[in-house]
């Protein structure tokens, strides 16, 4: 398969997750070669079997649902050496995506990977459970910086807790709230001619969260080795080049209270002279917005792209 790239260095980037359905990589997972290697893998961590927890799970966000979306970000980015040649001189991981890109650069081994997914999975669901039971993280569209600073001045106004968790493009946002102010938010946003889009249960990327990371620290990334990646990561909180192990492991402790902050990712893979950027995984946003598109040739890397069959070369003509 070809692809026209644009000239430059070329940026493998791991989206952040939304809601999966099961059969949009169900098949890419059985088919693929690779796949099952890192699903038996991941099965070898997790004692029981991925594949049949994820297909059973009604929870977009459950433990195995996480794993799996890991395992098929990760999958479709090795694929992708081998189908298209792709050899990406930096990667990048907004939100969810920062533990697959830890990954793929070296800076944590595969089961170690896993294992911080899958522990990192329960210990949100216990911490929520108890705390921040009432908060979600909402997600909206087509709504101006201007039409945002109102709606959180009125918040404000209101004495309601608020937090910009994602700044996705100049108009679009992920903001994290009390649930009973959701339908109010709503309307407003309607209102000003901004579109809403999901909200998310557990809420993602707030200061608010402190005690969370704390605890993530001391439970799950004590007993976890980081090495210095072989290519460099960029932060999603600020696009700063991350190129040793300490570094890395603090990316993932700050992506619990610190926000997404797209914009100024696609400003650094920009500095670094990035002209394509290949997304590998289910992404309905970072490989679709404008400021994405408009930068970079963007090719998304989806099971589906990958369980296609490829064209053959044609037969030589018979010889008469």
């Amino acid at each position: 398969m070809e692809t026209d790239t644009r000239a430059g260095a070329s940026a493998l980037v791991f989206p952040g997750m939304g809601p999966v359905r099961f059969a949009e990589v169900g098949r890419f997972l059985l088919i693929d070669p690779r796949a099952r290697e890192l699903l038996a893998a991941a099965d070898d961590v997790l004692g029981y079997s991925l594949f049949d927890r994820c297909r059973e799970a009604e929870d977009d966000y459950s433990e195995p649902a996480q794993v799996a979306f890991l395992v098929t970000c990760l999958a479709l980015a090795y694929w992708a050496h081998g189908a298209l040649d792709v050899r990406p001189q930096v990667c990048t991981g907004p939100s969810f995506g920062g533990k697959a890109a830890a990954v793929y650069s070296g800076a944590l081994d595969f089961a170690d990977g896993v294992r911080l997914t899958a522990e990192l999975a329960r210990c949100e669901q216990d911490y929520f459970a108890e705390h921040h039971a009432d908060v979600v993280t909402h997600s909206f569209t087509r709504t101006p910086r201007p039409l945002l600073d109102e709606v959180l001045a009125e918040l404000e106004g209101l004495g309601e807790p608020y937090e910009v968790s994602c700044y996705i493009d100049e108009d679009f946002y992920m903001l994290s709230l009390r649930e009973d102010r959701l339908d109010w938010l709503q309307r407003r946003l309607r209102a000003g001619g901004g579109l809403p889009l999901y909200t998310m249960r557990p809420p993602m990327h707030s200061a608010a969260f402190g005690p969370l990371r704390d605890r993530v620290e001391r439970e799950v990334l004590s007993a976890i080795p980081f090495a210095d990646p072989r290519i460099p990561i960029l932060a999603d909180q600020d696009g700063a080049v991350l190129t040793t192990a300490a570094s890395v492991r603090q990316l993932l402790l700050d992506g619990i209270v610190r926000p997404v902050r797209w914009p100024e990712v696609v400003a650094s893979l920009q500095r670094l002279g990035v002209g394509t950027v290949y997304v590998a995984g289910p992404d309905g946003i970072f490989g679709r917005v404008r400021c994405t598109t408009r930068n970079f040739e963007t090719i998304r890397l989806t099971p589906k792209l990958a369980v296609r069959p490829r064209q053959r070369p044609p037969l030589p003509a018979a010889v008469v």
